[in-house]
């Protein structure tokens, strides 16, 4: 098997990608350390829109306050070596407008059974993705 190399993608082909998957995995910080939530999301105009449920760890980590998040999706064949993943680091806000989230909560069916009471949306201020791709072959 050849090697592969790094691709950078730009911010708007990694959030083209982001937006092309359902799920991936919010990093924000609890008890001063570092913890990982897989969860659904949408991307509108540009921001990663989830769900939570008032009093979960998710809910308490990230609407209480405008805290400081990543979030990270991928797409990769582990069988080819190939693949994508875009990280995107931002500012995650509880969306207090009723209408707005009652918009989103329309469009953004969690996985997870019960309510999902709080809409908290992420806008990016960081974002990075990567493609593996095929490296060149020497010839």
């Amino acid at each position: 098997m050849n090697g592969r190399k790094l691709k950078e993608l730009s911010a708007a082909d990694s959030l083209r990608r982001l937006a092309s998957v359902p799920l991936g995995r919010v990093v924000f910080t609890r008890h001063a350390l570092p913890a990982v939530r897989p969860v659904n999301h949408i991307v509108s105009d540009g921001q990663i829109v989830i769900r939570s449920s008032t009093g979960t760890i998710l809910s308490a980590g990230l609407a209480a306050f405008e805290a400081v998040v990543a979030f990270e999706v991928d797409e990769l064949d582990v069988e080819e070596r190939l693949g994508w993943s875009v990280v995107v680091t931002g500012v995650a806000q509880l969306v207090k407008d009723p209408e707005e989230a009652a918009h989103f909560k329309s469009i953004l069916q969690p996985w997870v059974a019960g309510e999902m009471e709080q809409v908290i949306r992420i806008r990016p201020e960081i974002i990075t993705g990567f493609e593996l791709v095929p490296a060149a072959v020497p010839g």
